[in-house]
């Protein structure tokens, strides 16, 4: 388990390569959701999400040889382009192996960092081809199981724990489980009454799946939200989870784009899906603990295009 004095260390050492993103209540939403809601905008993240953190810290930790063979990243977007952005500042090669189903804008973002960016036809094949240039002497930064990406996603939790109020109930998106993982071991450190609820998206389902299974298991996947799109959680993520975390919430993708569309008319954020999917999850949150919550959101990223938005709300008759 990652514990407080591995975040606080990883914070010390990005902290001059990351931003120290707002926390800020929001009116908007607290009018909205009917009850106090304060916002972790790691949307305003460099490259646009909390990826930045985790990448920075794992490539902050490479040793010489390791940083002149290169690096190698599997991602369904974000993570992606966090590793070529931050990896390019810090001189280091990177190859970035992303499904066809990964956001255009996310291949022309790493592809314009510096990055080689290798295709796979799915995620289950990307994971594999990543194998294989491991195998060629690459190092992996992988998205969440490794307990220094896990650190540096945890970041975002000492964050909020230092700049936000009395909060009750924090959600947390989970596409593999590095950032609820990180957020919960801080959070909880910090205030140990705490409430944290992970949130996925029908058709990436891999943490509430492997709750079910007693660990982590292959999953299907068919969710539009392609940063969630994890194959399957890690062990490691899944420990945390478990431990950590109230309950794992599962929200359609058209109430992931509605929220996404409640979040810029409410909060006045550009959100993706994968952050908009927050928002449905704590209707229900608040149905369960009742009156009295102050809500938490940890708006993870702002990588979707207004072509994107677009295409999801009509194909799925929102206006």
């Amino acid at each position: 388990m990652i514990g407080t004095a591995e975040i606080e260390a990883a914070a010390g050492r990005i902290a001059g390569h990351v931003v120290r993103t707002p926390t800020v209540p929001s009116p908007g939403l607290s009018a909205l959701l009917g009850a106090p809601v304060t916002a972790k905008l790691e949307l305003l993240q460099r490259t646009g999400s909390f990826k930045a953190r985790g990448a920075v810290a794992k490539l902050l930790s490479l040793s010489e040889a390791e940083r002149a063979a290169g690096v190698v990243a599997v991602s369904g977007g974000n993570h992606g382009i966090a590793v070529a952005v931050m990896a390019a500042a810090l001189d280091v090669k990177s190859t970035v192996v992303m499904p066809r189903s990964a956001p255009a804008r996310a291949v022309e973002v790493a592809e314009t960092a510096g990055a080689s960016v290798r295709l796979a036809d799915d995620m289950d094949g990307a994971f594999a081809l990543t194998t294989r240039l491991r195998q060629e002497g690459l190092t992996l930064v992988h998205p969440f199981d490794d307990p220094v990406v896990i650190a540096g996603q945890g970041t975002v939790g000492l964050e909020f724990a230092d700049d936000a109020g009395d909060l009750t109930d924090v959600l947390v998106s989970i596409g593999g489980g590095g950032l609820i993982s990180g957020v919960a071991a801080a959070l909880r450190a910090r205030r140990p009454g705490i409430r944290i609820w992970g949130v996925e998206t029908e058709g990436a389902q891999a943490m509430s799946e492997a709750l079910a299974a007693g660990g982590p298991v292959p999953v299907g996947l068919s969710s539009i939200v392609s940063t969630l799109s994890a194959p399957a959680v890690s062990q490691l993520t899944y420990e945390h989870v478990s431990a950590l975390v109230t309950e794992v919430l599962v929200v359609s993708d058209r109430e992931a784009v509605q929220g996404s569309l409640d979040l810029a008319d409410h909060a006045k954020v550009w959100t993706e899906p994968a952050a908009g999917c927050l928002l449905p999850a704590a209707r229900r949150v608040l149905e369960r603990v009742g009156e009295g919550a102050r809500i938490g959101l940890v708006v993870c990223g702002g990588n979707a295009t207004t072509g994107d938005m677009i295409a999801w709300a009509s194909r799925f008759g929102l206006r």
